[in-house]
């Protein structure tokens, strides 16, 4: 499989689960493929993939689009990603991976997830892909940009 190809599961599933969850339209910006390392931005999820397919998913977000989206799952208003926030957005990270997941298995490629790992801080910082090029594709939402970065490869 081609790297679009293995993208392509995780785009149609971030989409369907982000309009679920934040009851708002979901527009794909424009699709980039970067070398590695990954930036981070203020909120940022992590999900590893292993199996026949193996490298990092993730979701990168400014603290307020986070704040946003927690808002929207919970109906509540959050001024601090706490615990229970910080919960929420790794929920829905790991919806998407596993949806994601469940489509490379129709196609004959088996996967297993890893718990995702949430970082919150300063944008900038950066995760190594090792040599897997990541393709970066801007989730546009009411309540904010979403940054889903995928880096995957066949395991061979």
């Amino acid at each position: 499989m081609r790297g679009v190809e293995l993208v392509q599961p995780y785009l149609q599933a971030a989409k369907d689960v982000i309009a679920r969850e934040t009851g708002s339209d979901v527009g794909v910006g424009k699709v980039s493929l970067k070398k590695p390392p990954a930036s981070t931005d203020e909120v940022s999820i992590l999900i590893g993939v292993t199996g026949q397919i193996q490298g990092v998913v993730m979701l990168m977000m400014e603290l307020r689009t986070a704040l946003n989206i927690v808002g929207r799952i919970t109906g509540e208003t959050y001024r601090e990603l706490d615990d229970l926030a910080q919960s929420a957005v790794a929920e829905m990270a790991n919806v998407i991976s596993g949806r994601g997941g469940i489509a490379l298995g129709a196609a004959g490629r088996e996967t297993t997830i890893s718990p995702p790992a949430v970082l919150v801080g300063s944008a900038g910082g950066a995760v190594s892909t090792l040599d897997i090029p990541i393709y970066a594709i801007p989730l546009e939402t009411s309540c904010g940009t979403i940054d889903l970065q995928v880096a995957l490869k066949e395991n061979l």
